[in-house]
C-alpha cells in the first residue's frame, strides 16, 4: 500500500508519464557517454579528410591569374584537351569496376560452400592486394610487354605473326585495374553472399529448382544491393587511377586521365588552384555515378531475410 501511495504522489507530465532526466531521454535515443569513444575517429576524419577537402574547394575558386571565381572551371570545360579527360577516366573506371564485380560473383558463389583448399585459394586470389600498383605494372611490362614471355610464347607457337601491344595503352591500364581491383571486389562479394541464409537455397532445391534457377531467383536478388555497394567502392578506386595510367598506359594520349591532368596543373604548371578545381570535378563526377547507383539500389528488393547488402 505504501509503494502504491508513493507512485500516486509521483509527479507526471501532461501525458501522464513520470518525468525523466535529460540523460535518460538522450539514452533512449542512443546518445550516451559511450559516444565519446567516437571522438578520435571524428577528429581523424576532420583533420585528414574534411579540412583538405574544404581547403581544396576554396582554393579552386581562387584562380592564379585572377578573374571570376569560376575561371578555373570555365577554362577546364572550354578546353577539349582537359574536358576529354573525364570521358577517358570514365572509359577506364566503369568497365574495370563492372568486370571486377561480375567476375567476383561466380567465384564467391563457389567459394562460399565447402571447397577443398578454400583458404589457400582465397589467399591466392587476394595476393594482388599486397603487390601494389607499381609491382603489378612492372609484372605486366615483364610478362605482357613486347619482350615478355606471353609474346615470345605466342610467336614461338606460331599463333601470332607480330607482337601483341598489351601495355602502354588502354589495355594495359585496364588489365592493371582488373588485377588490383578484383581481390577487393571478391572479398566484399564473398562477405555479402556468405550472409545469405543457405536454408533459402536448400528450400528451393527441395521444390525442384535447379542451380541456375536458384541463383537467378533467390541469391542474385538478395545479393544485388550488396553488389551495388561493391561496384561503387571498386569504381572509386578505379576512377582515381594514376600510377597505372602513367606506368602501363599512354599518359600523353589514350590514357590521359583527369588525375594526370590535375597533377600536371598542380606540380608542373605550379597552378594549385587549377589542380584543386580538377580534383573537385573528379569528386563531382564520382558522386554523380554513386548517386545513380544508389537510386538503382533503392529500387532493389531488400527483404527481412537475406544478405548484408
Amino acid at each position: 500500500m505504501t509503494a502504491t501511495a508513493e507512485e500516486t504522489r509521483r509527479p507526471t507530465d501532461h501525458n501522464g508519464r513520470a518525468p525523466t532526466s535529460w540523460r535518460h531521454r538522450l539514452a533512449e535515443r542512443g546518445v550516451d557517454r559511450t559516444l565519446w569513444l567516437l571522438a578520435p575517429a571524428v577528429v581523424f576524419a576532420v583533420v585528414l579528410f574534411l579540412y583538405p577537402f574544404f581547403y581544396g574547394l576554396q582554393l579552386s575558386f581562387q584562380p592564379t591569374d585572377g578573374g571570376s571565381p569560376f575561371a578555373n572551371y570555365v577554362t577546364f570545360f572550354q578546353d577539349p584537351f582537359l574536358r576529354d579527360t573525364i570521358g577517358t577516366t570514365l572509359g577506364l573506371g566503369l568497365p574495370a569496376a563492372l568486370v571486377n564485380v561480375l567476375a567476383s560473383i561466380p567465384v564467391a558463389y563457389v567459394m562460399r560452400g565447402k571447397v577443398r583448399g578454400k583458404r589457400t585459394l582465397t589467399t591466392i586470389l587476394v595476393v594482388p592486394i599486397t603487390l601494389g600498383t607499381v609491382l603489378t605494372a612492372q609484372g605486366l611490362i615483364m610478362y605482357a610487354g613486347p619482350d615478355g614471355w606471353l609474346n615470345k610464347a605466342l610467336l614461338g607457337l606460331g599463333i601470332i605473326d607480330s607482337e601483341l601491344v598489351l601495355v602502354h595503352n588502354w589495355i594495359g591500364v585496364f588489365l592493371s585495374l582488373v588485377i588490383t581491383g578484383f581481390p577487393f571486389a571478391f572479398l566484399l562479394t564473398l562477405s555479402y553472399i556468405s550472409g545469405i541464409d543457405p536454408s533459402l537455397d536448400r528450400a528451393a532445391a527441395t521444390l525442384g529448382a535447379g542451380t541456375w534457377q536458384r541463383f537467378r531467383t533467390i541469391t542474385l536478388p538478395l545479393l544485388a544491393p550488396g553488389l551495388s555497394i561493391t561496384f561503387m567502392l571498386t569504381f572509386v578506386l578505379a576512377f582515381s587511377v594514376f600510377p597505372s595510367a602513367q606506368l602501363v598506359g599512354d599518359p600523353a594520349g589514350s590514357t590521359r586521365v583527369i588525375s594526370i591532368a590535375a597533377y600536371e596543373a598542380a606540380f608542373q604548371d605550379v597552378d594549385y588552384s587549377m589542380g584543386s578545381a580538377m580534383a573537385m570535378i573528379m569528386a563531382v563526377v564520382m558522386l554523380m555515378v554513386i548517386g545513380l547507383v544508389m537510386v538503382w539500389r533503392a529500387s532493389l528488393y531488400r527483404g527481412a531475410t537475406g544478405g548484408k547488402g
